[in-house]
């Protein structure tokens, strides 16, 4: 069984999650905050940032793996994980906005989430027809 697919969405979704981390460290040490956030906005936004995509992207890289030990096409898969990558990039990008309240951050999740019901909807729907 060859993971392809998912292995490059795995692997530039792992740089993300590296990207996302190495903020949440540069915030800390320029607010010279050990643990927590010490009530610093940049540094809230940054571990928001690499813990909402700590919360999402395993999940849906499960799914992506599945999908691709199933025979799903090549063509769905890298959509979806295109789609996944992009709404990632935006919600992070969303959050380090002066407002989080923003078109990146809400296309983001709702990328994510298309991405999610697409996928769950997919499995279901393979898992009932066999």
């Amino acid at each position: 069984m060859s993971l392809a697919i998912t292995a490059l969405y795995t692997g530039l979704l792992m740089l993300l999650l590296l990207a996302l981390a190495a903020n949440v460290v540069r915030n800390r040490l320029s607010g010279h905050v050990s643990l927590g956030d010490g009530g610093n906005p940049s540094l809230q936004k940054a571990v928001r940032a690499h813990g909402n995509a700590t919360e999402y992207i395993p999940i849906v890289l499960i799914g992506l793996a599945v999908l691709e030990n199933l025979g799903t096409s090549a063509t769905l898969l890298h959509l979806y994980g295109a789609a996944l990558f992009t709404g990632r990039l935006l919600h992070a990008w969303g959050l380090a906005r002066p407002s989080t309240v923003n078109l990146g951050r809400q296309s983001g999740i709702v990328i994510t989430w298309v991405v999610m019901l697409a996928m769950g909807l997919q499995l279901i729907w393979w898992w009932l027809a066999h």
